[in-house]
């Protein structure tokens, strides 16, 4: 299969399993491979799975020329659960226990033991400096050089890893900020953050705890680069690497390690952008992304065909449906909900006698009990594995065979304190993550004053085609779309991810008394700085393009709303054309337009990009079965309280387009089986996609 291609690698680093993807730009052919995670040393899977998968297709690392592209999920796992790097903050004299002090918001009013995530540099790691600028912007006071030494001397005891630099009001002059970052870069030979470079937003709070979680992962990030790239120079690899960031662009691996927060949501961006890749490609203006892999699920909604972006994204919430439980780290990201549902969900029985299931997972050590290395709770996978929905001989194509004896064990566990069968507690587990994912899907359209009803449904991920349709008629939706190589889509959307980043700063003005040459200052920084970014990524200077938005209020209101205004070299724009765009918005929003009141802008914002690569991947494996009929098939329990059903079950890969064949049905490949329940039919259309709609009732 080797010769003279184009080829594009891509990889993903999920709680579960690794996902590596290698696509050939000129034929178009997609070779993927899927290997548990080693979470103790991620970059084990990554190096035995691209060997694996480059031994299968015959390519050598020397024809791989093009950027290997990378998303990962070491940042989100890192700050949930607190395994960060020994890092240090350094703020203003008077300013240490911002925070423990938070924003003073309390997600639950009435809970008196109510308790917060451990902020990632604890307080006898935050040192405070004198040194003061003002809300104007005047350095009123700079650090004195005795200072300097005296915080150098405590740093180099504490033995810390990285250090956050955050200082008051930086965001409109970080000239204090700055020169002492350079002093202990230069003293201590450190990896140093400064809050202005990160987040040069207003709010000490959102801007401290971005700078602190930015710091703390640091360490985690910078070795695991410098290793996978000292190992892919080492094999003889052409390409450089670039890292998916949580807005759903790509950066160089060296922008990414100096600001590893903006890879917070690293692998959900790239579902969604492979989600918008599909909606493109087949016409859907509007779909809902489902994701679900072996630790968590993630929903996204395309509209108009592009994913949403928010501005602040909550990461380690100590509850995981509750609002104000984390650090709300000022990041923009794809708007997506995730919740605690994936394959290695855990099920078990609360002092209530009810069945719950998450957010804890068994993740890729030990796994679920059928993975036979050691779990004894029943997860999700052990489920959908007794109730017929995968085979235990042809999981990851028969490389991973499961144990179906084990998975009985765990569940007889739960069946026993719920008083049922082994069979009627998996379906309950089964059925209780449906209604876990439909809920939390629900409340995130609510929050977005979306209604999610009759929404089409993309399902990706190892578990999401298997639990997509219970999801779809619990969200009262008669259609999903299955893609080809669904399991891998994250890592196959990080190859059609455009180069990108977003870039914001506070300056707040009012539009009626603008000073339009202050603006279009500020916005040039902006552009300068996206400039590099970019050209760090390889891309060339006049390819890049530029959207500026704007975080606007009516003055004397405590929260912004984000409109994005103009395209284009420069600002363009008129403010009566940007106040017309506000009241649009905020009428969308909340109903009304305040009249006669003048707006206030707080930030600006710019996104620098440039188109993805063209890719036209030839999706379609053509089958050897002229009728693509099924291969076996097998007894499938469907309902709680239900009889199993003999269900045919045929194999992906012999699949034609324009077959047809109505559900109860199961489709096997390598990665991921789709699940067909009663009542839906299925077509395979031109690109091997299966689309299944369920007959209205």
């Amino acid at each position: 299969m080797s010769g003279m291609g184009d080829w594009r690698l891509a990889v993903d680093i999920g709680g579960t399993f690794t996902d590596i993807v290698l696509l050939d730009g000129v034929s178009g052919s997609v070779q993927v491979e899927k290997i548990l995670t080693t979470p103790a040393a991620p970059l084990d899977a990554v190096r035995s799975g691209i060997i694996g998968l480059l031994a299968r297709t015959g390519v050598r690392p020397e024809e791989i020329v093009a950027p290997i592209v990378h998303a990962t999920t070491l940042i989100t796992n890192a700050l949930i659960e607190g395994k960060t790097g020994r890092a240090a903050l350094v703020t203003t004299r008077g300013f240490a226990d911002t925070l423990l002090i938070r924003d003073e918001h309390r997600y639950d009013m009435y809970d008196l033991q109510i308790e917060f995530p451990d902020p990632p540099v604890p307080r006898d790691l935050t040192f405070e400096v004198d040194e003061r600028t003002t809300a104007q912007g005047i350095v009123v006071h700079s650090p004195l050089s005795g200072d300097l030494d005296v915080l150098v001397a405590q740093l180099r005891n504490s033995a810390v890893e990285a250090v956050a630099v955050c200082f008051i009001n930086s965001y409109v002059n970080p000239e204090n900020e700055r020169s002492v970052a350079d002093h202990l870069r230069q003293e201590l030979g450190l990896p140093v953050c400064v809050s202005a470079e990160i987040s040069p937003q207003i709010r000490e709070y959102p801007r401290m705890i971005t700078a602190a979680c930015n710091a703390a992962t640091m360490p985690v990030i910078g070795p695991y680069l410098d290793e996978l790239r000292k190992w892919l120079v080492s094999e003889g690899f052409g390409g450089s690497v670039l890292m998916m960031l949580s807005n759903g662009g790509v950066v160089s691996a060296e922008d990414a390690a100096q600001a590893p927060i903006r890879l917070v949501e690293s692998g959900p961006a790239a579902g969604a952008l492979a989600a918008r890749w599909y909606a493109r490609r087949l016409g859907e203006e509007r779909l809902l992304a489902f994701d679900m892999g072996g630790t968590t699920a993630k929903a996204t909604l395309i509209e108009k065909f592009e994913p949403g972006l928010v501005n602040t994204f909550e990461v380690a919430r100590m509850y995981r449906f509750k609002k104000g439980s984390g650090f709300p780290v000022s990041v923009p990201s794809v708007d997506l909900v995730e919740i605690g549902a994936g394959g290695g969900s855990l099920a078990r029985v609360d002092q209530f006698g009810l069945l719950k299931v998450g957010p804890e997972s068994a993740g890729a050590e030990p796994g679920p009990a059928c993975y036979g290395q050691g779990g004894t709770a029943p997860a999700v996978t052990d489920a959908d594995l007794l109730l017929g929905l995968l085979d235990a001989e042809a999981f990851l194509g028969g490389a991973m065979p499961l144990d179906t004896s084990l998975a009985e064990e765990s569940a007889a566990r739960v069946a026993e304190s719920l008083e049922m069968t082994t069979v009627e507690a998996a379906a309950g587990i089964h059925e209780v993550v449906n209604q876990n994912m439909a809920a939390a899907a629900r409340m995130h359209g609510v929050e977005s004053g979306v209604d999610l009803r009759g929404v089409t449904i993309l399902a990706f991920g190892g578990a999401g085609p298997v639990h997509a349709c219970g999801v779809a008629e619990l969200l009262g939706s008669d259609r999903v779309i299955f893609p080809v190589n669904a399991s891998v889509l994250s890592a196959f959307g990080t190859l059609v991810s455009p180069v990108r980043i977003d870039l914001a700063r506070s300056m707040p003005r009012s539009l009626e008394g603008l000073n339009e040459a202050e603006r279009d200052g500020l916005l040039g920084e902006l552009r300068s700085e996206g400039r590099r970014v970019l050209m760090a990524a390889g891309v060339d200077e006049n390819s890049v393009g530029f959207s500026y938005g704007v975080d606007a209020r009516y003055e004397g209101q405590g929260n912004e709303i984000t409109i994005w205004v103009d395209k284009g070299a420069d600002w363009t724009v008129s403010m009566v054309e940007v106040r017309a765009m506000f009241e649009e918005e905020y009428r969308r929003i909340f109903g009304l337009a305040i009249p006669d009141v003048s707006i206030e802008v707080v930030t600006w914002r710019l996104a620098a990009s440039a188109e993805s690569p063209e890719v036209e991947p030839s999706l379609i494996a053509g089958g050897e079965v002229p009728d693509g009929g099924p291969v076996v098939g097998r007894p499938v329990v469907f309902e709680r309280g239900s009889l199993p059903v003999d269900t045919p079950v045929y194999r992906r890969d012999l699949l034609v387009p324009g077959t047809r064949f109505d559900g109860p049905a199961i489709v096997e490949e390598r990665e991921t089986t789709s699940v067909i329940r009663p009542g839906w039919s299925v077509e395979v259309v031109h690109d091997g996609s299966l689309i299944a709609t369920r007959e209205s009732a």
